[in-house]
């Protein structure tokens, strides 16, 4: 197993940026740049052998923070933070105290604001461990960073094993109560970054999802699939019911894990490449997102990105958490350690 350090250029500010390789001995390749921690590629076998950048991204820092990209912005890769997903109208109230947030997304807040985890620069260093190798990231975000009380010291670790794994692990302390829902945004298309995802197929381990209004924030109430478009229970491709959403998928699945255990979340197969993706999550919920609104871009190699170019599964707490008592709590308070972890597990079948 192997880790390298490069160069990913420089920001606009002068700020040096790097990218962290994790090499296993399957010939498996991670690739991260502390800049958001963004994870720029991952490349793994086909059942042929044949290894190819299976989540959407580009190869130069220059692209990440282009004018180009950042017009239609669908977060390639990157850590979310403070708060992953949407706040209603960017407003909570936290003993006794309202906070406003950046309104970023219609009427509300998204993915931290206007400068979340996934625009700043974070700490690095490499880490070993018996199996994997990997890269723990740090971030001091100060109390008041995009009017987030508390001052949060965050910290992800990325690793990857010779089964395969690709682990993300999130810690969290502060000193003053504050929401905390830390996720990992990469876009995944199995067949290499050719075509759209409509063809894969999902299966999510989950009966229920949380019930959304129009503006995409939670009423409360959490509604069976059953008989739904979300049903993915079973096997079944992406597109086969997304011709009645309007802008695809985009929403909150629960899992069922109020204890946090490592469960079985979910399962992502192509057929052509034979590859297939297990998420396992301590988290309470995952979001399917497929992508509607990816910009027309060429990403990484030069590969072709646009509408249902990838699919995310990001596992999360639910959207609007922090408005919803009834909800598990996204509240993390001073003494508390947040603790969340999330492993992608690639294979093959013939």
């Amino acid at each position: 197993m192997l880790i390298t350090k490069s160069s990913f250029g420089k920001l606009k500010n002068g700020v040096e940026v790097s990218l962290y390789t994790l090499l296993n001995n399957n010939g498996m390749e991670v690739a991260i740049t502390n800049y958001g921690g963004i994870v720029t590629s991952i490349k793994t076998p086909d059942k042929n052998g044949v290894l190819e950048n299976v989540v959407l991204g580009f190869n130069g820092l220059e692209s990440y923070i282009s004018d180009e990209y950042l017009q239609g912005y669908p977060y390639f890769g990157c850590i979310i933070g403070r708060f992953g997903n949407r706040i209603a109208n960017g407003r909570f109230t936290l003993n006794g105290k309202e906070y406003r947030l950046a309104i970023n997304n219609g009427p509300n807040h998204l993915h931290g604001g206007n400068v979340g985890f996934d625009r700043v620069v974070w700490d690095a260093e490499e880490v070993e461990q018996a199996g994997k190798v990997g890269v723990k990231l740090s971030y001091l975000s100060p109390d008041g960073e995009e009017n987030y009380p508390g001052n949060l010291k965050a910290t992800v670790i990325y690793s990857l094993s010779d089964d395969n794994k690709f682990g993300i692990e999130y810690f969290a302390e502060t000193d003053k109560a504050t929401p905390v829902n830390l996720t990992q945004h990469s876009y995944f298309n199995l067949a290499g970054g050719r075509g759209d995802i409509l063809g894969h197929q999902l299966q999510i381990f989950s009966n229920k999802r949380t019930q959304l209004n129009e503006d995409a924030i939670p009423t409360g109430k959490i509604i069976p699939v059953e008989g739904t478009a979300y049903d993915f229970r079973e096997l079944k491709p992406i597109g086969k019911d997304i011709a009645g959403l309007p802008d695809g998928y985009d929403r909150n699945f629960v899992l069922d894990n109020e204890k946090g255990k490592l469960i079985h979340a979910a399962k992502l197969v192509e057929s052509n490449s034979g590859r297939i993706m297990d998420v396992f999550t301590t988290e309470v919920g995952l979001q399917l997102y497929t992508g509607f609104w990816i910009p027309e871009i060429k990403g990484y190699d030069g590969a072709q990105y646009g509408k249902y170019a990838g699919v995310a599964l990001e596992t999360q707490h639910f959207p609007d958490s922090v408005n919803h008592p009834e909800f598990p709590t996204t509240i993390l308070n001073p003494g508390e350690q947040y603790n969340q972890k999330t492993i992608y597990r690639f294979s093959t079948f013939h």
